[in-house]
């Protein structure tokens, strides 16, 4: 086994294996995952804070963050007077106390528990949707990332990079761009919308190369339902196609799953 990034070298009973760069961290069950890696995100983060005036942090939204974020306030023990979050994604024409708002999310789930220095959002419902993704640009090549925590979409998208508009070599940092109908879907299973027909047809979201600013990466990929999409970004071609798959060319990246999103991957891949 290759040697691990230092901040991802545990005491957890997690099976730890490489793919190319990409650190994988292969857990029984889905809440060994979320606690572990609330731990590491939060020794990460005090460390920095021991180096640094501040931390600036991407968070995401969905069903995979929710016990993470729940964790990683809860264990206390970081200033987050001193902590800069940005987010991921919103969608084009919801406000923000929209039910399904990424910033009422996190508003809810973190801004308001822990009182951060800032908090950058992505106005959703702006009039000038060019200009919001010029503004967000200044804000996110204002200081470096720190980290990034994402989850992977069933069809490999990260954050609404989906396969149709996936570009590694992007030249924003932010855009806007059309969903595709399996992600409108997947917003419906997850009960953030009635029905497709009210789910947007277009979001922002911060593209591939914005992501990789970060110093470190977590991703997120729990639940039989993203087996499939775990094998195609580990076994595949790295490839627009599979967005995820630009993680296994990141060193300091790692990738949380459980026994059931890693049940379609081959034994040679899983390694003891």
């Amino acid at each position: 086994m290759s040697s691990l990034p230092h901040n991802f070298q545990t005491d957890t009973l997690a099976k730890i294996f490489p793919v190319d760069a990409l650190t994988v961290r292969l857990y029984d069950r889905t809440d060994e995952l979320t606690t572990d890696a609330a731990k590491i995100a939060q020794r990460y983060l005090q460390n920095l804070l021991t180096q640094q005036d501040t931390a600036t942090v991407i968070l995401a939204t969905g069903n995979s963050q929710i016990d993470f974020l729940s964790k990683l306030v809860n264990l206390g023990e970081i200033d987050w007077s001193r902590i800069v979050f940005f987010h991921l994604d919103e969608y084009l024409g919801i406000n923000a106390n929209h039910p399904a708002s990424f910033r009422r999310y996190l508003r809810e789930r973190v801004e308001q528990k822990v009182n951060p220095a800032a908090f950058h959002y992505i106005e959703g419902d702006t009039v000038q949707p060019l200009a919001e993704c010029d503004r967000y640009t200044k804000l996110l090549l204002s200081q470096p990332i720190d980290l990034c925590c994402l989850g992977l979409g069933g069809n490999g998208h990260l954050a609404f990079n989906e396969p149709s508009v996936a570009d590694f070599q992007d030249p924003h940092y932010i855009k806007l761009v059309k969903l595709e109908l399996s992600t409108r879907q997947q917003q419906v299973n997850q009960g953030y919308f009635t029905n497709i027909e009210v789910v947007p047809q277009y979001a922002f979201t911060l593209t591939i190369p914005a992501i990789c600013l970060a110093q470190k990466i977590f991703c997120f990929a729990p639940g039989k339902h993203k087996a499939k999409a775990v094998q195609q970004m580990l076994e595949k071609v790295v490839s627009p196609a599979i967005p995820a798959s630009v993680l296994r060319d990141q060193r300091e990246t790692a990738l949380f799953l459980d026994a059931d999103s890693a049940n379609l991957l081959s034994q040679s891949k899983v390694k003891s």
